[in-house]
């Protein structure tokens, strides 16, 4: 008996295992986000233009930051549009970024210009 019901748990404990981590990847898969980027000392900010919502931003792709620079603004931030992949998260409670309820985890840099469509984004 006691074997039977060390199989039914372990059994039981790997569906759970399994049920979770198919949450976990789906939570953070990659979604492709458009609208304008805001640079500068003390702002990384992204407002996207389907939902109006602004994110705080996080470039784990090493470029947005970088292709932003190489646009040579005259003052610090000048928004640009950008069509990024990257993923949701929630903002930390303290530090940069903290008054932002959510952070755009940059993971691929997609388009940058200084040109936002103004039909897409106002």
């Amino acid at each position: 008996m006691r074997g039977g019901l060390s199989k039914c748990l372990a059994g039981l404990l790997i569906i759970a295992t399994s049920s979770c981590h198919s949450n976990v990847s789906t939570a953070n898969k990659a979604v492709v986000y458009k609208g304008v980027y805001s640079f500068g000392p003390e702002i990384k900010s992204f407002k996207d233009c389907d939902s109006g919502q602004e994110f705080w931003v996080t470039d784990n792709s090493e470029q947005l930051e970088l292709q932003y620079a190489q646009l040579r603004f005259e003052k610090p931030n000048e928004p640009v549009y950008v069509e990024v992949e990257g993923v949701k998260i929630h903002s930390g409670k303290e530090g940069m970024g903290s008054e932002y309820d959510s952070t755009l985890v940059v993971k691929k840099l997609i388009k940058i210009t200084k040109e936002i469509p103004v039909d897409m984004c106002n």
